[in-house]
């Protein structure tokens, strides 16, 4: 296996496991929700569907089509979920303890671009 479909199948296990945790336990998701998202407890379900889905597409071996679009999927996931990941690193700031501080929030925030880098990667929808 080349090392574009290792990352690819561990982006996959990556995002199949937040999907079926946004699913069973939406709850700590629910609690970063900027207030202008409409329904809330949809668009976490939502958002755990298209993990799902984009890991599925992912790691199917029968159409790079497909592989290519999950890909794009995932990537575009990542920029929409970003002001969440905003939200949440502003509420933990705010607390008197930090939250989960500094440490956690700012390389989770360096993630994110790459997160959508490596979805378009891994999928081949970039080279």
């Amino acid at each position: 296996m080349t090392a574009r479909g290792i990352v690819r199948v561990i982006l996959a296990l990556f995002y199949g496991a937040a999907g079926m945790i946004h699913i069973a336990l939406p709850h700590p998701f629910l609690s970063i929700m900027p207030g202008w998202v409409p329904w809330p407890e949809l668009t976490v379900l939502w958002t755990g569907v298209a993990e799902l889905l984009g890991a599925a597409a992912l790691l199917q071996p029968f159409s790079p089509t497909l592989r290519r679009d999950g890909g794009i999927g995932l990537a575009l996931y990542a920029v929409c979920v970003f002001p969440a990941n905003v939200h949440h690193f502003a509420l933990d700031m705010a607390r008197p303890d930090g939250g989960l501080g500094l440490a956690y929030h700012v390389p989770r925030m360096f993630a994110q671009p790459l997160l959508v880098w490596i979805a378009l990667w891994c999928s081949g929808a970039i080279e």
